[in-house]
Parts: C-alpha cells; structure tokens; sequence
C-alpha cells in the first residue's frame, strides 16, 4: 500500500480543509535531522517529493552518522536542486541539529520530518489551505497514522481536535513534531533546548502559553513510525523526560503531579491501542 497517498475516514467530524487549487506562494522550509537513518530516510525524502504542495525547500542534517546515511541523500543532491546538505561536525543531538536547520532557512513557514517518519502526499497543501483560511494560525499540525518497524500499519489512528489550549496540551501531547507546520519567526524565539525531555513539546507550550494559537487538521498525514530504539518507546525514560517539561514549564510539584497522571492514563491507553491495531490490522 501507498502510505504517502493514505486516505483513512475519521469518524469525527473534520475541519473542512479542500477546495480549489492552493497558490503556491508560501516557502516552506523541510528539516529532517538523520543520524543512523540508512533504513528509513528514503521514504521519508521520498514522501517530501510526491507532496501536491512543491513551493518548498529541504534541509538535510547529518548528526554525524556512522552508517551510510550520508551516501543514501547525497544521490538525490543531483536529482532535486530544492536540496540542502548539512553535515554537523560533531554530534549534537536533534534539538540543536533542529536549531541548525532552522538558521539555514529562508522559507516563512518551518515544517519538520524526523528521518524515519513520512508524509501522506496531501499534507503541506492541507496545512496551507488551512493557514491561508485562518490568518490567526501561528502552528499547524495534524492526524497521525502508525506503522511499526517492520512496516505493519495499525488501525488506529490519533485524532486531533481542530484547535488546542495550553492546559489540554498538557494533559497529552498531541502534537507530534513531524505533523507541525509553524512560522520560523516563532521558533527562532523559542528555540528547541534540550534532548533529555521531550524537546517540542516544551516548545508547543511555551507558544501556547504565551497565546499564539495552534490548529488541527483531523486526519492522518503524518505517517509515524513506532520504533523499538527511540527516546518516546522506552516508557520509563519518557514519563522522565515528560515530567522534566513540566518543571520546564514552571509547574508546582501539585500541578505536576496533577498533568502528569492524566497525560500517563492517556498515554498508557494510546500506546495500548497503537499496539491493539498491529494485531487486527
């Protein structure tokens, strides 16, 4: 199956976000940072060029990888001149290779892709369609769709509200960092800090506490894959770097304690549902 061109009704209703044809007159800006991503970065270059959206730029970041990481995007230099290469001397982690990404630049509008992630096709022009449609729109994400590492997709699906808050942001995180579209201005001034906690979550509600406004778009065009080796599948490790956010954000122990019990029931349940749909897929 296709899995950039996914089409999956959600029963919820959705925000409306087709019509005519999008002009094409907003520069995106693409980072996807890679380190050790020989097994899944060509998918997800391969979903940035079959996008129905094209006014973009991609910027690459090797975070020093000792695989063939390098070798896999460098044959696309010569196919595709909207390429970017950046190899960071030392390894610096995504937060900061993020960072870098974003000081090389030039679109309005940044839209991240972890090297292991991927789009549907339609996702920068829903996003588009949608910030043109709402001029208050300062962050844009989306549904997602889950596949694992062997590439078994699951049934269930996360939805997505069509706006959020700062204190139901806090309860989960529904906003997954490969789904975001968000003006550069505002990640220039809230820039990504640090790897040992979930470092765009901390950046999501900053903005949303400080009144910038985020927007859904309820449907699966991020395509997220569940990994066995990262930060967010070791449970324990993620309900730190989870509870690390919240003192970053200046909670008393009360309202940590507080968050951090919903935003567990509900992970707890996402997770078991994620897994549910592997098996009945």
């Amino acid at each position: 199956m296709d899995w950039c061109h996914l089409k999956i009704p959600l029963n919820r209703q959705k925000l409306e976000v087709g019509g005519d044809d999008v002009k094409e007159d907003i520069l995106i800006s693409i980072i996807i940072p890679a380190y050790n991503a020989e097994k899944t970065i060509d998918e997800a270059i391969q979903s940035v060029f079959q996008q129905t959206y094209q006014k973009w730029e991609l910027i690459i970041i090797n975070d020093c990888s000792s695989d063939k990481t390098e070798e896999f995007v460098k044959k696309y230099l010569d196919q595709n001149n909207k390429i970017i290469f950046l190899n960071n001397e030392k390894n610096l982690g995504v937060s900061a290779t993020r960072n870098k990404g974003i000081a090389a630049s030039k679109g309005e509008w940044i839209a991240f892709l972890d090297s292991d992630d991927k789009w549907n096709s339609e996702k920068l022009e829903k996003q588009v369609r949608l910030i043109n449609k709402n001029k208050m729109a300062d962050l844009v994400f989306t549904g997602i769709a889950f596949i694992n590492h062997r590439g078994l997709v699951s049934q269930y699906l996360l939805e997505v509200p069509e706006s959020i808050g700062y204190r139901q942001l806090l309860k989960q995180n529904l906003i997954y960092c490969s789904s975001v579209m968000v003006k550069k201005e505002l990640v220039i001034n809230y820039r990504m800090q640090n790897d040992k906690m979930h470092e765009d979550y901390a950046v999501w509600l900053q903005l949303l506490k400080d009144g910038y406004h985020a927007f859904g778009i309820n449907e699966p065009l991020l395509i997220y894959r569940v990994s066995e080796n990262s930060k967010s599948s070791n449970k324990r490790y993620a309900a730190k770097m989870t509870y690390r956010v919240y003192r970053f954000m200046k909670l008393n122990c009360i309202e940590c304690v507080y968050f951090f019990m919903i935003y567990a029931v509900r992970n707890i349940y996402k997770y078991k549902k994620i897994r549910e749909g592997f098996f009945n897929g």
